[in-house]
């Protein structure tokens, strides 16, 4: 079956939404989403590891780490990663049923979210892979980049500097273990590489 590229779909669909009330023309973009632009047969790795980061692919096993991570930050995960998300603290069965959503979206390549660990097994976090227009508002300069990062941890690993390792090990797993050339990290806060 023929599937236009994100950037084709994307492109077709802002024909059709141009404003026409505009003497130039703009494009507007708004609600618009850019798929990810996978290679047919490609996989997207299970598990990641960098120095002593752990991530996988998140699954209802992780709920119960999840839940508590999520409400004990709400305050660092809206400071940090930014949006509107969350609110007030999830139930187990809400956050269920939003990791079950994550699972279908892994396996149909349409965003890849990622529970985080340490190599002693500590749950750090979550990090979240997203189509272009998802999570940031589209406009035409973020055209140019193929996949949104973000990411959050809990209080404890801000502390023992994970925020920013988690940063490092994202920027690692994009260049090395996925198919993207440009990403945008769309977190508040956005932590100062080394060196």
């Amino acid at each position: 079956m023929f599937r236009p590229s994100a950037t084709a779909q994307l492109e077709l669909a802002g024909t059709l939404a141009r404003n026409t009330d505009n003497e130039e023309n703009v494009m507007n973009y708004h609600g618009l989403v850019k798929r990810l632009d996978l290679p047919a047969g490609w996989m997207p790795p299970a598990e990641l590891e960098y120095d002593d980061i752990r991530a996988r692919a998140i699954s209802r096993a992780d709920n119960d780490d999840d839940v508590q991570g999520i409400n004990a930050s709400i305050e660092l995960i809206r400071r940090t990663r930014g949006g509107n998300w969350p609110t007030e603290p999830v139930s187990a069965d809400f956050n269920y049923v939003d990791e079950v959503w994550h699972e279908c979206e892994f396996r149909e390549g349409d965003s890849f979210t990622y529970a985080v660990y340490d190599s002693r097994g500590h749950y750090l976090g979550c990090c979240y892979l997203y189509p272009m227009g998802r999570r940031t508002p589209l406009t035409e300069e973020l055209l140019k980049y193929d996949v949104d990062v973000s990411w959050w941890v809990t209080p404890g690993a801000y502390e023992r500097g994970y925020y920013a390792k988690l940063h490092a090990a994202l920027r690692h797993w994009i260049e090395r273990a996925f198919p993207f050339t440009k990403a945008y990290y769309s977190n508040a806060e956005i932590p100062e590489l080394p060196g």
